[in-house]
């Protein structure tokens, strides 16, 4: 039997990048042979895996494109250690709704609570949504757009930034922000509103923000614009870290010794 029909199919499939077609066509052909399946089940099948496999490949480039840290999902975050924290809405907000109504969710509370974990969460049910993703803290976002404004390049990032669907700006409030970078990271919130969604972390409640920003008129503005489409994340209670710490450095029971026989 001639071999010219199959290079010609593999040619085309190339062509055509359906590598998944041409990685199953003859497995599938068996099979549906096997089990007495027409030719539009068999080509139903094949179009299906090309659909899963470009669907996979598809998360897997929103999630590098949102340089994540550490991939995160909201089923490893531990609920029931932060009972502040409502559940509910965390598990509504990872439906991804509110990126639809371009609404914004900011987490509250100290350090090691977890604030970081669920923002990758949400950002993850994003990613496998489709849609496109940028995590990056407050302190090395200013650092990109005061690098950017100086290489004449800040237009560029702005729309690079203002073109997400969701912006995560994690760690806002650790570090106090320069009048220039305050007022640069205050440009890029409000390119993105009601263009886009944010969600932000921070260590701070609101009515401390200005030691951030060090202006009360810049954090009222932001804050205007932040609050308007809003859902909060209270995460009040002790760290994860120096719980893991403290449970790490507590010693251990010794096993109680058998009385000798």
């Amino acid at each position: 039997m001639s071999e010219v029909p199959q290079i010609l199919l593999q040619h085309h499939l190339k062509k055509l990048r359906l590598p998944t077609f041409m990685a199953e066509y003859q497995k599938q052909a068996h099979q549906c042979a096997a089990e007495n399946r027409d030719h539009v089940h068999y080509l139903s099948r094949l179009a299906e895996l090309e659909l899963i496999e470009r669907e996979r490949r598809m998360v897997e480039r929103r999630i590098k494109a949102a340089k994540f840290p550490a991939v995160k999902s909201l089923d490893s975050f531990d609920f029931k250690a932060m009972p502040s924290l409502n559940k509910p809405m965390v598990m509504e907000l990872a439906r991804c709704e509110y990126l639809d109504r371009f609404e914004n969710v900011i987490a509250l509370g100290p350090s090691g609570t977890g604030k970081t974990h669920i923002a990758l969460g949400l950002g993850l049910a994003a990613c496998q949504k489709g849609l496109k993703v940028r995590f990056i803290t407050a302190a090395s976002l200013v650092h990109e757009l005061i690098e950017a404004r100086d290489e004449k390049q800040l237009l560029r990032l702005q729309k690079q930034l203002a073109s997400q669907h969701l912006l995560i700006i994690d760690e806002l409030g650790f570090v106090p922000l320069s009048k220039t970078g305050a007022e640069l990271l205050f440009e890029v919130i409000s390119q993105c509103y009601e263009r886009g969604s944010l969600i932000i972390t921070s260590n701070l409640p609101f009515d401390e923000w200005t030691q951030t920003f060090g202006s009360e008129r810049l954090t009222g503005a932001l804050l205007d614009r932040l609050t308007h489409h809003i859902h909060i994340l209270e995460m009040n209670g002790d760290s994860f870290r120096l719980k893991q710490s403290r449970q790490s450095m507590a010693p251990k029971k010794k096993p109680a010794q058998k009385p000798a026989t």
